[in-house]
């Protein structure tokens, strides 16, 4: 396995478990937390209704989401293309690991402006990273 394919695995585990923080969060709000009009046998309203760090874990869920499908499609690519490189490597280890920061840092609330932003963009060039090796050696 390729030191790509192995960031990416840890990294689909990490965006297939982020959405226990939000359920968790949903599941046990006491009823003066609950978001008025939620009935517990429904779906959950609207996520940005709930509790702050609820609400972020949603949204750091998303975030993962939002970078890992392009990172992935492009990690794939590379394999494919049978390009790994140093910097293919290096980029998707920091990518993980950015993302393990940016999910903290945003369910935490630590991770405020301009850290997250900033976190995210680093994800983006990572992404970008791969991107380039893949066009280098075609």
């Amino acid at each position: 396995m390729t030191p790509e394919l192995w960031w990416m695995t840890w990294t689909a585990i990490l965006a297939g478990s982020l959405w226990i923080p939000y359920i968790v969060g949903v599941n046990t709000a006491s009823d003066g937390n609950l978001p008025e009009g939620w009935d517990p046998f429904t779906r959950p309203g609207d996520p940005l209704r709930h509790r702050p760090w609820v609400a972020r874990a949603w949204r750091a869920h998303l975030n993962l989401l939002e970078q890992f499908l392009p990172m992935l499609a492009l990690v794939l690519i590379a394999h494919a293309a049978g390009v790994s490189t140093v910097v293919t490597a290096w980029a998707t280890g920091i990518f993980f690991g950015l993302r393990i920061a940016h999910a903290v840092g945003m369910i935490t609330g630590w991770a405020r402006m301009p850290l997250r932003p900033l976190i995210f963009t680093a994800g983006w060039l990572c992404i970008l990273a791969v991107a380039g090796a893949i066009l280098l050696a075609g």
